[in-house]
């Protein structure tokens, strides 16, 4: 049962990160035709489009498209209410309808914290590897891109130590604490 636990969590992490990734791109100005856009668009267009077609005016949230964040909480409380049922029917107990209408959007948020605080984890380790190992290569730029705006009052408040930029390992840090706090 673990086995089938784990591969439900993976997939849902798969799907709402590929969301909120589409969403955070579109922010950024990145377009969706080169790669990672193409895998990101063809992974989650299977709900993004219809949400664009029901949503008032193209719906926007800021900068961030609002048909991809609704799918980012669909998808999360889709997660949440199969989580928990899964849990429940495991455990063979009685649960009253008031504890599941607290469980189902309680694992949704985490699911949605541990989501965006892991991918912009993963996404540091990889722009702060690519920035030693191969700092001109096309997906530095992408990746500068993304991280840019969440890297740059951390890289003002911290001075460069020996012309080392330390500020991608302090917020890795941060991330690090913030994901203990959710899971």
């Amino acid at each position: 049962m673990q086995l089938v636990y784990s591969l439900f969590d993976l997939l849902a992490f798969a799907l709402i990160g590929a969301t909120l990734l589409r969403g955070w791109m579109i922010a950024a100005g990145l377009t969706l035709v080169v790669q990672p856009g193409r895998f990101v668009v063809a992974v989650t267009d299977w709900l993004v489009q219809p949400l664009r077609r029901i949503l008032p005016g193209g719906m926007s949230l800021g900068r961030w498209d609002g048909a991809c964040v609704f799918a980012a909480l669909i998808l999360a409380l889709a997660y949440g209410g199969l989580w928990t049922a899964l849990l429940v029917s495991n455990s063979g107990a009685q649960v009253a309808l008031s504890t599941w209408m607290l469980a189902i959007p309680v694992a949704a948020l985490k699911m949605l914290a541990r989501v965006a605080l892991q991918g912009l984890f993963y996404l540091l380790l990889m722009y702060a590897v690519l920035s030693w190992v191969q700092p001109q290569s096309p997906a530095m730029g992408f990746l500068d891109r993304l991280i840019s705006p969440v890297l740059l009052p951390f890289q003002r408040a911290i001075p460069r130590i020996g012309g080392i930029d330390l500020s991608a390992l302090v917020l890795m840090l941060i991330l690090q604490v913030l994901l203990g706090l959710v899971v």
